[in-house]
């Protein structure tokens, strides 16, 4: 039988994601050269947030994008021969530009690796950083986040449920047991 219990609501979520738009802040100043780009699905909406809370915080438009890593995962023969291919939409150059990937949840790290190999097929960045709203540990790959909403040890047979309102009708963060 399957447990699930809510470790983020609503609020908690809209707290982590003001913290993290003020650390990209913070980190980088000027922002000129900074663009965000949300690993579809959920990494998407939360890529759209941080580029409005730093509008707001610092009236600076941030250019943002969408990437769909389908095509890249190295395991998309396993999970269906018909994979889902979502819109990348990267309608800026990425050469020389600090591009911060963001995505709800870190996990292996396979998806980041898949993410990273898209965005060079657009261009050469001067640097890529890592957002994630949720690190869950049990990494496969040497792969960490520079900005990190949330940190939750988890089993490998526990999963994390994301739902945002964009895509779910509300906010929150469940791990699912059993």
């Amino acid at each position: 039988m399957k447990t699930s219990k809510t470790l983020l609501d609503a609020v908690d979520i809209a707290h982590i994601l003001k913290r993290m738009a003020l650390e990209i802040i913070e980190m980088h100043k000027k922002l000129d050269d900074v663009a965000l780009i949300g690993i579809h699905t959920r990494g998407v909406y939360l890529a759209r947030r941080i580029q409005t809370l730093v509008k707001e915080t610092e009236s600076k438009q941030l250019m943002t994008g969408a990437v769909d890593i389908n095509l890249y995962r190295d395991d998309w023969t396993r999970i269906g021969h018909h994979p889902i291919v979502r819109k990348t939409d990267i309608s800026f150059e990425v050469d020389n530009k600090k591009i911060i990937l963001i995505d709800d949840v870190l996990y292996t790290g396979r998806t980041v690796r898949s993410a990273m190999d898209a965005l060079v097929d657009f261009g050469r960045p001067s640097r890529i950083e890592l957002a994630v709203l949720v690190d869950r540990g049990y990494r496969e790959l040497p792969i960490q986040a520079n900005y990190t909403g949330k940190f939750i040890q988890t089993s490998p047979e526990e999963s994390l449920n994301v739902l945002l309102v964009e895509c779910d009708n509300e906010d929150r963060v469940d791990v699912v047991s059993g």
